[in-house]
Order: structure tokens, then C-alpha cells, then sequence
């Protein structure tokens, strides 16, 4: 198989994936409203402004995590002979859930 055929199909199965993925999420999400609406229960808690700012964060804080993870995996991989792969993951992970335990040690924070 020729590899830029091969390249195509893994791109559009991947964007293929990714749209139905969320497609599926969405339209789950917008029934699940509606049959609250039809029984006449509160949408308030949809758009809860708290709850969208710890989601915000807890993102970004994980954003940050892996992109700094990524910088010490290259750090490592130069410095300290440490293979390629292996660097990269480590770091990523580690400094992924580092993130995601100081975003929940702020959010309790704010929460008290």
C-alpha cells in the first residue's frame, strides 16, 4: 500500500472518529435537556457559571502539565540518555497528574 494512501484513510478515519465521537455527545447531551424540559424540571444546573470555571481550569492546569512535561521529556532525552519514547510518556503523565492534583487542591480551596 502506497504510504500517502495509507496517510488519507488513517487522517479521515481519524477525523472520521473525533466528528462522531462528538456528534454522539452532543446529540446525548441536547435529548437529556429536552426530556428534563418535557417533564418540567430545572435547566438551571446546565448553566452552573461554577462549575465551567473549575472545568476551565482543571483543562488548562492539564494543558500546562503536558506541555511542561513534554519540555522535561526533551530535557531528559538530551541530558540524561534516557530513550525517546519512553522520556516523552513518563514526563507527560507525570506532569499531567501533577496538574490535575494542584487543580483539584484549588478548587477545594475556592470551595470552602
Amino acid at each position: 500500500m502506497n504510504e500517502t494512501l495509507r496517510d488519507c484513510i488513517v487522517s479521515i478515519t481519524a477525523f472520521g472518529s473525533v466528528f462522531g465521537i462528538l456528534y454522539v455527545i452532543l446529540m446525548t447531551r441536547h435529548r437529556e435537556r429536552m426530556s428534563l424540559m418535557e417533564r418540567g424540571l430545572s435547566t438551571a444546573e446546565f448553566f452552573n457559571q461554577k462549575s465551567t470555571l473549575s472545568a476551565t481550569l482543571r483543562y488548562g492546569l492539564l494543558l500546562i502539565g503536558i506541555g511542561v512535561g513534554i519540555l522535561f521529556g526533551n530535557f531528559a532525552q538530551t541530558h540524561f540518555d534516557v530513550p525517546r519514547q519512553g522520556a516523552f510518556l513518563a514526563m507527560i503523565f507525570l506532569f499531567g497528574g501533577i496538574s490535575l492534583i494542584i487543580s483539584f487542591l484549588i478548587e477545594r480551596k475556592l470551595n470552602k
